[in-house]
Protein backbone atom coordinates (compact mmCIF):
# COMPACT_ATOMS: atom_id res chain seq x y z
CA UNK A 1 0.00 0.00 0.00
CA UNK A 2 2.82 2.35 1.06
CA UNK A 3 4.56 1.93 -2.68
CA UNK A 4 1.38 2.67 -4.03
CA UNK A 5 0.93 5.66 -2.30
CA UNK A 6 4.91 7.02 -2.90
CA UNK A 7 4.43 5.97 -6.27
CA UNK A 8 0.76 7.79 -6.70
CA UNK A 9 2.43 11.18 -5.26
CA UNK A 10 5.18 10.98 -7.36
CA UNK A 11 3.14 10.73 -10.56
CA UNK A 12 0.96 13.74 -9.26
CA UNK A 13 4.26 15.49 -8.42
CA UNK A 14 5.73 14.47 -11.82
CA UNK A 15 2.45 16.12 -13.29
CA UNK A 16 2.40 19.18 -12.09
CA UNK A 17 5.65 19.99 -13.07
CA UNK A 18 4.65 18.69 -16.70
CA UNK A 19 1.99 21.13 -17.26
CA UNK A 20 3.82 23.50 -15.65
CA UNK A 21 6.06 23.42 -17.85
CA UNK A 22 3.90 22.76 -20.73
CA UNK A 23 2.33 26.43 -20.10
CA UNK A 24 5.88 28.19 -19.95
CA UNK A 25 6.33 26.55 -23.25
CA UNK A 26 3.97 28.86 -24.62
CA UNK A 27 5.23 31.92 -22.71
CA UNK A 28 7.27 33.13 -19.89
CA UNK A 29 4.64 33.82 -17.05
CA UNK A 30 4.43 34.86 -13.12
CA UNK A 31 3.09 31.92 -10.32
CA UNK A 32 -0.27 33.56 -9.92
CA UNK A 33 -1.00 33.66 -13.98
CA UNK A 34 0.28 29.77 -14.23
CA UNK A 35 -2.33 29.09 -11.39
CA UNK A 36 -4.91 31.00 -13.07
CA UNK A 37 -4.32 29.12 -16.06
CA UNK A 38 -3.85 25.88 -14.82
CA UNK A 39 -7.14 26.82 -13.26
CA UNK A 40 -8.87 27.66 -16.68
CA UNK A 41 -7.59 24.25 -18.42
CA UNK A 42 -7.62 21.49 -15.79
CA UNK A 43 -8.68 22.98 -12.48
CA UNK A 44 -12.76 21.44 -12.67
CA UNK A 45 -11.50 18.11 -12.88
CA UNK A 46 -7.47 18.07 -11.01
CA UNK A 47 -8.19 21.35 -8.88
CA UNK A 48 -4.60 22.83 -7.45
CA UNK A 49 -3.37 25.03 -4.77
CA UNK A 50 -1.44 28.22 -5.18
CA UNK A 51 1.27 26.76 -2.93
CA UNK A 52 1.53 23.95 -5.26
CA UNK A 53 2.32 26.12 -7.92
CA UNK A 54 4.99 27.69 -6.04
CA UNK A 55 6.54 24.50 -4.73
CA UNK A 56 6.50 23.07 -8.19
CA UNK A 57 8.32 26.44 -9.39
CA UNK A 58 10.56 26.23 -6.48
CA UNK A 59 11.99 22.48 -7.76
CA UNK A 60 12.03 23.07 -11.22
CA UNK A 61 14.46 26.24 -10.91
CA UNK A 62 16.18 24.06 -8.23
CA UNK A 63 16.54 21.33 -11.15
CA UNK A 64 17.33 23.64 -13.53
CA UNK A 65 14.23 23.57 -16.43
CA UNK A 66 13.01 27.24 -15.87
CA UNK A 67 14.38 30.50 -14.73
CA UNK A 68 13.20 33.55 -13.28
CA UNK A 69 13.37 36.44 -14.96
CA UNK A 70 12.82 40.05 -13.31
CA UNK A 71 9.75 41.79 -14.30
CA UNK A 72 10.80 45.16 -16.26
CA UNK A 73 6.85 46.35 -15.38
CA UNK A 74 7.43 47.62 -11.66
CA UNK A 75 4.42 48.51 -10.37
CA UNK A 76 6.47 50.03 -6.88
CA UNK A 77 5.48 46.63 -4.85
CA UNK A 78 7.38 44.05 -3.82
CA UNK A 79 9.04 42.41 -7.47
CA UNK A 80 7.42 40.20 -8.68
CA UNK A 81 8.88 36.84 -10.68
CA UNK A 82 8.34 35.99 -14.15
CA UNK A 83 9.59 32.46 -14.84
CA UNK A 84 10.33 30.99 -18.58
CA UNK A 85 11.46 27.86 -19.37
CA UNK A 86 14.89 26.53 -19.94
CA UNK A 87 16.17 24.26 -23.18
CA UNK A 88 16.80 20.98 -20.56
CA UNK A 89 13.19 22.15 -19.28
CA UNK A 90 12.07 22.23 -22.79
CA UNK A 91 13.46 18.71 -23.36
CA UNK A 92 12.10 17.31 -21.00
CA UNK A 93 8.89 18.59 -21.61
CA UNK A 94 9.25 17.08 -25.03
CA UNK A 95 9.98 14.10 -24.08
CA UNK A 96 7.25 13.76 -21.69
CA UNK A 97 4.21 15.13 -24.04
CA UNK A 98 5.46 12.77 -27.21
CA UNK A 99 6.04 9.49 -24.99
CA UNK A 100 3.06 7.66 -24.62
CA UNK A 101 2.07 6.56 -21.12
CA UNK A 102 1.49 3.07 -19.91
CA UNK A 103 -2.26 1.97 -20.21
CA UNK A 104 -3.90 1.79 -16.74
CA UNK A 105 -7.24 2.54 -15.08
CA UNK A 106 -5.86 5.88 -13.68
CA UNK A 107 -4.75 7.19 -17.33
CA UNK A 108 -7.97 9.62 -18.23
CA UNK A 109 -6.26 12.43 -16.87
CA UNK A 110 -3.09 12.33 -18.44
CA UNK A 111 -4.53 11.65 -21.52
CA UNK A 112 -6.84 14.50 -21.54
CA UNK A 113 -3.62 17.01 -19.94
CA UNK A 114 -1.50 15.70 -22.86
CA UNK A 115 -4.12 16.40 -25.34
CA UNK A 116 -4.82 20.13 -23.90
CA UNK A 117 -1.26 21.24 -23.49
CA UNK A 118 -0.23 19.19 -27.49
CA UNK A 119 -2.81 21.97 -28.62
CA UNK A 120 -2.06 25.13 -26.37
CA UNK A 121 1.70 24.46 -27.27
CA UNK A 122 0.67 24.35 -31.41
CA UNK A 123 2.13 20.45 -30.87
CA UNK A 124 0.53 17.89 -33.32
CA UNK A 125 -2.02 16.22 -30.44
CA UNK A 126 -3.07 13.89 -33.69
CA UNK A 127 0.00 12.30 -33.69
CA UNK A 128 0.40 12.42 -29.88
CA UNK A 129 -2.92 10.57 -29.67
CA UNK A 130 -2.16 7.91 -32.60
CA UNK A 131 1.02 6.71 -30.43
CA UNK A 132 -0.89 6.72 -27.55
CA UNK A 133 -3.70 4.51 -29.22
CA UNK A 134 -0.85 2.28 -31.00
CA UNK A 135 1.29 1.20 -27.06
CA UNK A 136 -2.21 0.65 -25.70
CA UNK A 137 -3.11 -1.82 -28.64
CA UNK A 138 0.40 -3.24 -28.20
CA UNK A 139 -0.35 -3.43 -24.68
CA UNK A 140 -3.89 -5.29 -25.18
CA UNK A 141 -2.07 -7.69 -27.43
CA UNK A 142 0.49 -8.17 -24.72
CA UNK A 143 -2.21 -9.11 -22.07
CA UNK A 144 -4.10 -11.18 -24.34
CA UNK A 145 -1.36 -13.40 -25.54
CA UNK A 146 -0.42 -13.53 -21.23
CA UNK A 147 -4.36 -14.64 -21.01
CA UNK A 148 -3.83 -17.78 -22.76
CA UNK A 149 -3.55 -20.78 -20.57
CA UNK A 150 -3.78 -18.58 -17.31
CA UNK A 151 -6.10 -19.85 -14.45
CA UNK A 152 -9.71 -18.41 -14.21
CA UNK A 153 -8.34 -15.56 -12.11
CA UNK A 154 -5.67 -14.21 -13.69
CA UNK A 155 -8.01 -13.93 -16.99
CA UNK A 156 -10.64 -12.22 -15.28
CA UNK A 157 -7.92 -10.04 -14.18
CA UNK A 158 -6.49 -9.42 -17.39
CA UNK A 159 -10.08 -9.39 -18.92
CA UNK A 160 -10.71 -6.00 -16.31
CA UNK A 161 -7.53 -4.34 -17.57
CA UNK A 162 -8.44 -5.46 -21.18
CA UNK A 163 -11.79 -3.83 -21.11
CA UNK A 164 -10.09 -0.41 -19.62
CA UNK A 165 -7.96 -0.54 -22.36
CA UNK A 166 -10.43 -0.29 -24.90
CA UNK A 167 -12.01 2.18 -22.90
CA UNK A 168 -9.22 4.38 -23.32
CA UNK A 169 -9.07 3.70 -26.75
CA UNK A 170 -12.88 4.64 -27.91
CA UNK A 171 -11.69 7.82 -26.00
CA UNK A 172 -8.40 8.48 -28.17
CA UNK A 173 -10.61 7.80 -31.25
CA UNK A 174 -13.73 10.52 -30.03
CA UNK A 175 -11.40 13.04 -28.72
CA UNK A 176 -9.15 12.26 -32.51
CA UNK A 177 -12.60 13.36 -33.61
CA UNK A 178 -13.12 16.39 -31.65
CA UNK A 179 -9.68 18.07 -31.41
CA UNK A 180 -10.35 20.95 -33.23
CA UNK A 181 -13.81 21.90 -31.39
CA UNK A 182 -11.57 21.67 -28.34
CA UNK A 183 -8.51 23.80 -29.46
CA UNK A 184 -11.70 26.34 -30.82
CA UNK A 185 -12.83 26.07 -26.51
CA UNK A 186 -9.47 26.36 -25.07
CA UNK A 187 -8.65 29.26 -27.30
CA UNK A 188 -11.88 30.69 -26.35
CA UNK A 189 -11.13 30.90 -22.23
CA UNK A 190 -7.97 31.87 -22.88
Amino acid sequence: MLTITIHWVYSLIMNVQNIVLGMLVVQPNYGYELKKTYDILFGSDKPILSGQIYSTLSRLLRDKKIRDIKDDESSGGPERLKYEITEKGFEHFQNWLLSPEDPSPNLKANLYIKTVLALINKENAYEYLDKQKQAHIAKMRELTQKRRGSDIGTRLLIDYAIHHIEADIKWIDSTTLKLESLKEDICQKM
